[in-house]
């Protein structure tokens, strides 16, 4: 059970777990926006666990929310789906190979099938006369820079809007 929280602008700050967001709304730091589906008792009352909540006081966020580089997230952004053959991919390879310079970046990259990236090995696309299928980039939109959004409950649509 996860909460969406939002700055005091209705930006989405980030996720945190429900007994968290349950102490910023007990403790006035927070308001239910969007109650969710379960309940919490403790020895006196009962609490509706919030879906989302919208924090009092404006929280200041960095200006460069840049998506940090994870193996996960690259999956994510190409939807699990080889850059070379667009078969179901479960690794991830680099464009550039390290070996030959190659950074950890979102535009060096790419979702891979075990087949190809050991076909690939350490070479350059232009060695084995392979093409990639999608032109890897960071990815942009408040479901990246949001912490915790990989999963998103439907209650959250109204408030993730993607950019």
């Amino acid at each position: 059970m996860r909460t969406l929280v939002l700055n005091a602008g209705y930006e989405p700050l980030g996720v945190v777990s429900f007994k968290r967001a349950l102490t910023l709304v007990l403790n006035n730091k927070a308001t239910v926006l969007q109650p969710g589906e379960h309940t919490v008792k403790s020895a006196t009352e009962e609490f509706e666990l919030p879906s989302v909540i919208l924090l009092s006081r404006y929280v200041r966020v960095p200006m460069s929310r840049a998506v940090p580089v994870t193996r996960r997230g690259v999956l994510r952004r190409d939807n699990h789906k080889c850059a070379y053959c667009s078969r179901s991919a479960n690794t991830i390879d680099h464009v550039q190979p390290k070996s030959r310079g190659g950074k950890d970046t979102w535009e060096n990259l790419v979702a891979c099938c075990l087949k190809c990236n050991n076909t690939k090995s350490d070479k350059t696309l232009g060695e084995i006369g392979w093409n990639l299928r999608v032109v890897p980039k960071m990815p942009t939109g408040s479901l990246w820079t949001v912490r915790g959004t990989d999963r998103v409950e439907p209650q959250w649509d109204n408030y993730l809007v993607a950019a």
